[in-house]
């Protein structure tokens, strides 16, 4: 941690988390935007092109650990794996590859948002919403899932090396695991606040939902923001202190 560069950790926080932003509110605009090919292909599709939009973004973020989340990079803050210097350039480059994953999103369907009519899936493509709206429930599941999303990530470091020429290793399959995880939390803990279990992932398109010039977007549903924010981040704490602990016990 010492030797870092963080000019290349946050360039590679930023790319990492504009990849997945970009293929994760991609895959949301084809299941649900006007005249896409993918259009009506269900909240599975959506769950596996997020996951796979996670496989990718870890693979171009290996420099930094591909945390591109600041859900996880206060879990790794807590386990002392990453410093406060670090913690605070991966936010900020978090959230920037956000906005610029969103804006590309956007760019790629910019005739679909024109053709669709209806504004609330037009932020559906941006940022999450709860299916019942009851802002302590929904920040219920959201630190519940986020728990599960870097609990899960911690245990990963009790099966060995898997480093790029490590004999046995799996190489680039190493974002595999996460990959597979968050397809999973999706079909399973996603159904009451489309999952957002990413403060950036969330934060950072909305705020592209607000600033682009989308024909008849309507609100950028202020008011939920904040639930996709803290609920990760306390989910992500709660992780770090608990992973020790029982992690230690199987």
């Amino acid at each position: 941690m010492t030797d870092i560069n963080l000019g290349l950790y946050f360039v590679s926080e930023l790319v990492g988390t504009a990849m997945l932003v970009l293929l994760g509110c991609g895959v949301v605009a084809n299941v649900v935007l006007a005249k896409t090919k993918g259009f009506g292909g269900g909240f599975l599709m959506i769950n596996w092109g997020w996951g796979l939009a996670v496989f990718a973004g870890v693979l171009v973020s290996a420099y930094s650990g591909a945390l591109i989340n600041p859900a996880v990079a206060i879990g790794m803050l807590i386990a002392g794996t990453i410093t406060v210097p670090m913690f605070f350039v991966a936010i900020a480059a978090e959230l920037i590859g956000g906005i610029l994953g969103a804006i590309l999103c956007w760019a790629s369907y910019r005739q679909h948002f024109d053709d669709e009519e209806d504004p609330a899936l037009k932020l559906a493509v941006f940022s999450t919403g709860p299916q019942i709206r009851s802002y302590g429930h929904n920040l219920l599941t959201e630190i519940i899932a986020t728990f599960v999303l870097v609990f899960v990530i911690f245990a990963f470091a009790d099966y060995g090396d898997i480093e790029i020429g490590v004999p046995g290793g799996l190489g680039p399959l190493s974002a595999l695991p996460v990959a597979l995880l968050v397809v999973g939390i999706g079909a399973s803990l996603g159904g009451p606040t489309g999952y957002a279990i990413n403060p950036a992932r969330d934060l950072g398109p909305r705020i592209a939902h607000a600033i682009l010039p989308i024909k008849g977007k309507g609100s950028s549903d202020w008011a939920y923001s904040w639930v996709p924010v803290v609920g990760p981040l306390i989910g992500g704490a709660i992780a770090a202190f608990a992973a020790p602990a029982l992690l230690s016990l199987v």
